[in-house]
């Protein structure tokens, strides 16, 4: 398993510690957790979440990367 070190600010740092202390879990855990809760997937399981999407779609891979990179910029367009 991967190690990682991050900065929190101190507040968000005991908010984590107590909520952990208070589901009996430990900090990792309910780190990777609240990643899967945010939809953060890994490579394999996002790459099977597209394949089901083109599948149901019914667009080309062509159109579907199409439509994908017109998404994607109209999306940052907005932030």
């Amino acid at each position: 398993m991967a190690r990682l070190t991050i900065s929190l600010p101190d507040d968000l740092h005991q908010a984590l510690k107590e909520t952990a202390a208070r589901r009996r879990m430990g900090l990792g855990e309910l780190v990777a957790e609240s990643l899967v809760a945010c939809g953060v997937k890994t490579r394999v399981a996002a790459e099977e979440l597209v394949r089901r999407a083109r599948a149901a779609s019914g667009l080309s891979a062509a159109a579907a990367d199409a439509l994908a990179q017109r998404e994607t910029r109209a999306a940052r367009r907005r932030s």
